[in-house]
């Protein structure tokens, strides 16, 4: 254990001491006459002093050289006070020594001894031969080591107040260090992560711009070719496949129109999914002269924008696959309202494919069910196709109810 060198510094412990010294001593040569025995021990302690004062830093460090110093200091006092009682008014500087170099639990015994010091000194004149003396004695250093002592814990207890708030604002302090590091490593990944966000927000953007024109052009186109196809081939048929093919048109340009700028589906603006479901149908069927039927199971509810436009376009994608590639003769679409979800279906009794072949997906160079998938899974829902050869096709999405686009 060791006390800190700059205990020994200040006017405290290197003035005081030597100036109630010298002035004890004066006082001794007027009061006595000089004596001997006095004057060497005076001579000692100035000594002892100054060789502290003087030792090395190491040494001024080191607990038990301080407490021998001490020790020393207060019995050369103690011998004084005895032969000269007046050298009682030399124990402030043992006091200041005490505190100044001894640390906690040390300083209460130091503080004891320099007590006991001033209590002789103070009680000079009792008889101590007498028990009444000797209580009284006694009295006198209880009444100097009690005070001092507590006095010391107290010292003690404010010190270590502030220890404590210093080591707190030590730490207080590296905190603060460690949060603005922090914060300027989490504005580094605020940064970067807003990069991957644009550059998210663009690949979705993109995603969404090619579903939309795959659900408008790709499909209008596709009727239109269908119609042309058709009339090439009835000529008698000419001008109502041809009307049929401007109508188709005229219809994909609106709605592309509109995916560019993001607004809802034609058949969505002024009705909800069911009716729009079979007004598409409809109008599917007038086309393509192939029946189809709509049916809503369960209570409607109200969805989301999002929730309907997927649903909607997957039911159109789904029908658009029909006429292109099942050669089917009736198809049907089903809205259900479940349980906490709601789907759409879309059954034909047409050729069907093997969905486990790599070309089982044959609409649009491969973005037909790509597309729906994608549509559904970004509002958390499932897309299932079953089919085979020969036994038709059925497509259901299901969404969760409330699904918004994550």
């Amino acid at each position: 254990m060791s006390v800190e060198p700059q205990a020994l510094r200040g006017p405290a412990v290197t003035v005081l001491p030597f100036g109630l010294l010298a002035i004890l001593t004066a006082f001794t040569f007027v009061a006595d006459g000089p004596l001997v025995e006095e004057l060497v021990l005076c001579g000692v302690a100035a000594v002892w002093m100054s060789g502290m004062l003087a030792a090395p830093r190491s040494w001024r460090a080191s607990l038990p050289v301080t407490a021998v110093f001490l020790g020393v200091l207060t019995a050369i006092t103690l011998v004084l006070v005895i032969e000269a009682p007046w050298f009682g008014c030399f124990t402030p500087a043992l006091y200041v020594y005490a505190f100044r170099l001894l640390p906690w639990p040390w300083l209460l015994p130091g503080v004891a001894a320099v007590a006991v010091v001033a209590g002789t000194a103070q009680s000079f004149g009792v008889e101590k031969t007498t028990f009444t003396g000797v209580l009284i004695y006694l009295a006198v250093l209880a009444a100097n080591i009690g005070p001092m002592c507590t006095f010391a814990w107290f010292a003690w207890r404010g010190d270590e107040r502030n220890r404590q708030r210093e080591e707190a604002l030590r730490e207080l302090a590296e905190a603060n260090l460690r949060l603005e590091a922090s914060l300027a490593e989490n504005a580094t990944l605020h940064d970067q992560l807003l990069v991957r966000a644009r550059e998210t927000a663009v690949h979705d953007e993109r995603e969404r711009m090619a579903r939309e024109i795959h659900d408008t052009l790709a499909q209008g186109l596709t009727g239109i070719i269908t119609q042309l196809q058709a009339a090439e081939h009835d000529p008698g048929s000419w001008r109502r496949r041809t009307t049929a093919a401007t109508a188709l048109a005229r219809e994909s340009l609106t709605e592309a129109r509109r995916s560019v700028h993001a607004l809802r589906p034609e058949p969505l603006r002024t009705s909800r999914l069911g009716e729009a479901l079979g007004g598409v149908a409809d109008r599917w069927s007038t086309l393509h002269g192939i029946a189809v039927r709509v049916t809503t199971t369960g209570t409607a509810v109200p969805l989301s924008p999002e929730t309907e436009v997927a649903l909607l376009r997957t039911a159109q994608e789904a029908l658009a696959n029909v006429a292109s590639h099942a050669h089917a003769t009736r198809a049907g679409v089903t809205l259900s309202y479940l349980e906490g979800e709601v789907a759409v279906d879309v059954r034909d009794d047409g050729r069907g494919f093997d969905p486990l072949s790599p070309r089982g997906d044959t609409t649009g160079g491969g973005f037909g069910l790509t597309s729906m998938r994608q549509r559904v899974e970004s509002l958390s829902g499932t897309l299932r196709i079953e089919s085979e050869p020969g036994g038709g096709t059925g497509i259901s999405a299901c969404v969760p109810l409330g699904a918004l686009h994550g």
